[in-house]
């Protein structure tokens, strides 16, 4: 991981990766299948709101609006949750995250803990720390549970195992479930009702028995206090209400101002993500209550980059992400490569752009590139984010963080600019590659563009210079014409 965490260190980048996966045909089968059925869920439900367009603008506009204000919502959420009883830290980066959250289980004196999924505390490799520390974090989630046993990497927001089909997740199950706890049952069937029960009766044993655990936040209401997560399964139903310790780790960005703005998220989150018209579990607590729930809640609110991505106007408005993956499952590039080849936690459109501002550009300069600037991602995005606009933005960052004067491309360029600010020099070009052009063309196209310029022409075929410029036919046909 990299010191903010989010990017796997060792991954190749984009457009290497992005080449491994369209070659694995039944990765392309899977992800087109699930991708396709989730859209077509979407699609449908949200289509029963008459006023869905206006809900988007009320959350595009509630996000903009605490943006402004993060400072004032944050210590307003502070205090309330420290008045219910709970506890509040802070933390810069992931490498404190990490430690406070460690420390908070050590001082528990337990080894073990279980999880609710969370791309926070994926975004700040927490269960390797915690395993550092000799302690072992269970994930409870379904999906998530899938790539633990397999030690393997999510690939999707809403759906981390959406890589894997149902033959692929049983022949996973009777391998590794005895490493974990309770082993798969024998002759275990590939029907997904017989792996949820598998999968249940794996973890049964560690919700009674854990005495910590750990999540993330949906959201987090200020003036209440009130922390809420959001699930299909109930496993994190379990999570936070058996153990005696509960600790969450939540983006800073996840505060939203009172219970009225979230109502209007908790429309657009389940239609965005599942297709559903609610979440069949919707958690919501308010720091400790005897006799009630965990004893202690330690809410840990991480930066990691949050504040300098507020810093920037143009790309700020990723903040507003729900997590809800629409955008990927619309997204043509991530339905044929997945999510792995983004080598971040974040994957898809939203990897895209939020990952390269809360690592810098430098440590995810192919990113902003992953995408064919269509548009699907901002139609689909339930806050309303424009992700082309973001994406442009930064591929401008990128050029300037990694430009040398010397490179190809900018001595490139500097020529171009020279020929075009002339008359003289730009008739000579024009013909000069209407000559080349007619001898590198085979059947109106150019293949491989010699020297430096094969990049280009390595992925695209470039059509062949017409045989005269515009402005010789002008001189030729009109040129003195009124």
């Amino acid at each position: 991981m990299s010191d903010r965490g989010v990017v796997w260190l060792g991954s190749p980048s984009f457009p290497e990766a992005a080449r491994t996966a369209l070659a694995d045909q039944q990765l392309r089968t899977n992800l087109r299948r699930a991708t396709t059925t989730i859209r077509d869920k979407r699609l449908a439900v949200a289509a029963e709101l008459d006023d869905w367009e206006e809900l988007r603008t009320a959350a595009e506009a509630i996000k903009r609006r605490t943006a402004r204000h993060l400072d004032r919502y944050l210590l307003q959420l502070e205090e309330a949750v420290t008045a219910a009883g709970a506890t509040v830290h802070w933390a810069s980066d992931a490498a404190e995250a990490n430690r406070i959250v460690t420390s908070l289980v050590q001082a528990t004196g337990e080894r073990e803990v279980v999880k609710v999924k969370s791309m926070a505390t994926q975004e700040i490799g927490l269960n390797e720390a915690l395993a550092r520390e000799g302690i072992t974090a269970y994930e409870t989630d379904l999906a998530e549970l899938i790539v633990q046993l397999g030690e393997d990497r999510p690939s999707h927001i809403l759906v981390p195992a959406i890589h894997k089909n149902r033959t692929e997740i049983r022949d996973l199950f009777a391998a590794e479930m005895a490493h974990w706890g309770e082993p798969a049952p024998e002759g275990l069937g590939d029907d997904p009702r017989e792996l949820a029960e598998a999968a249940r009766r794996h973890l049964r044993k560690k919700f009674l028995t854990a005495k910590v655990a750990v999540s993330g936040a949906n959201f987090a209401v200020a003036d209440t206090g009130t922390v809420t997560v959001v699930e299909s399964e109930g496993n994190g139903r379990m999570c936070l209400t058996l153990p005696e310790t509960l600790i969450t780790v939540m983006g800073i960005e996840k505060v939203v101002p009172t219970w009225s703005d979230l109502e209007v998220f908790l429309q657009l989150l389940p239609r965005s993500s599942t297709g559903e018209r609610m979440n069949p579990y919707t958690s919501t607590w308010t720091g400790v209550t005897e006799g009630d729930g965990p004893s202690q809640f330690h809410l840990v609110l991480l930066d990691n980059g949050r504040t300098d991505t507020l810093a920037d106007t143009v790309g700020r408005q990723v903040l507003g992400c729900i997590r809800c993956s629409a955008c990927l499952n619309v997204c043509p590039v991530f339905e044929r490569t997945g999510g792995h080849a983004y080598g971040s936690v974040y994957p898809g459109p939203i990897g895209a752009v939020l990952t390269p501002q809360l690592v810098g550009v430098e440590q995810a300069a192919s990113l902003p590139f992953a995408s064919t600037l269509c548009g699907a991602c901002y139609d689909a995005c339930p806050v309303k984010i424009n992700i082309p606009e973001v994406l442009a933005h930064l591929r401008a960052e990128v050029v300037e963080a990694t430009r040398h004067p010397l490179s190809p491309e900018a001595l490139a360029m500097k020529a171009a600019a020279t020929v075009l600010d002339s008359p003289r020099l730009l008739s000579a070009a024009q013909k000069a590659a209407s000559l080349g052009g007619r001898v590198l063309a085979r059947e109106g196209r150019i293949g491989r563009l010699p020297g430096p310029l094969h990049g280009w022409s390595d992925t695209r075929d470039s059509p062949a210079p017409p045989a005269e410029s515009f402005r010789t036919w002008w001189r030729k046909n009109r040129e003195g014409t009124p």
